[in-house]
Formats: C-alpha cells, structure tokens, sequence
C-alpha cells in the first residue's frame, strides 16, 4: 500500500467513525487538515484573519454536513471544494484587497526564505509581491488551479475532482498560468538596475513560485 492510499484510508476511516458520532474521529480530520485548509483559504483570499474565518466555517459546515457525505470522493476533496467556493465568494463579496504591501503571503515567504539577511529580504520582498500581483490577475479558476497544484501540491486528477472539470483543463490552465506568470516575471519588465540573481531564481523555483520560459514544442 502506497502512503496516498494509506493516507486515503486513515482519512475514511476517521470519517466513517465521526459519522457514527465519534467526536474525537472529525477532530482528528480538522487536525489533519487544518493547515493545508487555512494555507489554500490565505493564498484565495490574501487576508490571514478571513482565511482562518474561513477555515472554521468550512469546518463547521462539513460537521454539520457530514451525515450527508457519501464518501463518492475523498473528505478532503470534499473539504477543499468547500473552501475554494468559500474563499472565491468572499474575495467577490468584499471590497479589493488593499496592496499596500502588507500582504500576510509576502511577509510569510520572505520570512522563510530570507534567512534574516536584510538585502535578500528587500529583493524578495520586491519580487515575490510581482509575482502575488500576478497570480492574483489570473482569472479565478485559473488562480485557484495553480494553487491547488504549485502551492498545495496536489496532482492533476485531484485537482480536476476539486473544479469538476477534465484532467486535460487542469494541464491547460497550468500551461497558460505559467506562460502569463512567466511573461510577468521576464527580466525586462522588473526594475533594470537589477535582474534576478540565480540564488532567488533557485529559491523561488524549490517553492514553485518561479516560472522558466516555456520551451517551444518540436
């Protein structure tokens, strides 16, 4: 059994245990995934306070909507459908996101990734908020894809199940984000005094936040 299927049957057995009225069971589930709920929910959103509003309604709604699961696709399948239609009907409901810089996904990378070196910090800083304004252009769907894929690693096929569309949307948007991302990002249209070094290029790549350019098909 490979760990994904491991994975997959602790998650059904947790539900089908919190479905007979085990407390403890759906507690373990909103441990389990908790995190990645939130994560997704901040990335939609770009607010930590409505992320983790979010994540207790989502929460609380599938608790409450349990009894009606029929289990046809994974729990957290189910989970992240619920938080991605959440966080896209807040993002639409509010007013725009001020961007004033002070964007809890720029803090949260640069915190990581800087290393308390105070110049590496500023260039991250000034990249990866590019970068955020561009993710956040995308069209909804399409910002939602490369989500899900890049920032919470999950496969085609699963992402497909979470958008309710064919495997082969999921690889289009993949192309087509990464061909605007990447037109986003091209050295020429960041400040000319400074280019991308290669370190950030590597950094920002481990996180799937860098895009290279897309080599022409033979």
């Amino acid at each position: 059994m490979t760990h994904a299927e491991r994975e997959a049957a602790t998650a059904t057995a947790l539900v089908t245990a919190a479905k007979a009225g085990d407390q403890r069971a759906f507690e373990a589930l909103v441990r389990r995934y908790r995190k990645r709920i939130f994560a997704l929910a901040l990335h939609l959103i770009g607010s930590a306070s409505e992320a983790d509003d979010i994540t207790q309604d989502v929460f609380l709604n599938a608790y409450r909507a349990l009894p009606a699961f029929e289990g046809r696709s994974q729990f957290f399948t189910w989970v992240y459908r619920m938080t991605v239609n959440r966080s896209l009907n807040a993002r639409r409901d509010r007013a725009r996101r001020s961007e004033d810089g002070d964007d809890p996904r720029l803090e949260l990378a640069v915190a990581v990734d800087a290393h308390s070196n105070p110049g590496r910090a500023a260039e991250l800083r000034q990249t990866y908020a590019r970068l955020l304004r561009a993710l956040d252009a995308l069209p909804a769907d399409m910002r939602t894809t490369v989500i899900l894929v890049s920032l919470q690693g999950m496969s085609h096929g699963e992402v497909a199940v979470v958008q309710n569309v064919r495997e082969g949307t999921i690889a289009w948007r993949m192309h087509e984000a990464r061909r605007r991302l990447n037109e986003a990002m091209a050295p020429e249209k960041l400040q000319r005094r400074r280019e991308l070094s290669a370190e950030l290029r590597r950094v920002l790549g481990e996180h799937g936040l860098f895009v290279p350019a897309l080599k022409p098909r033979a």
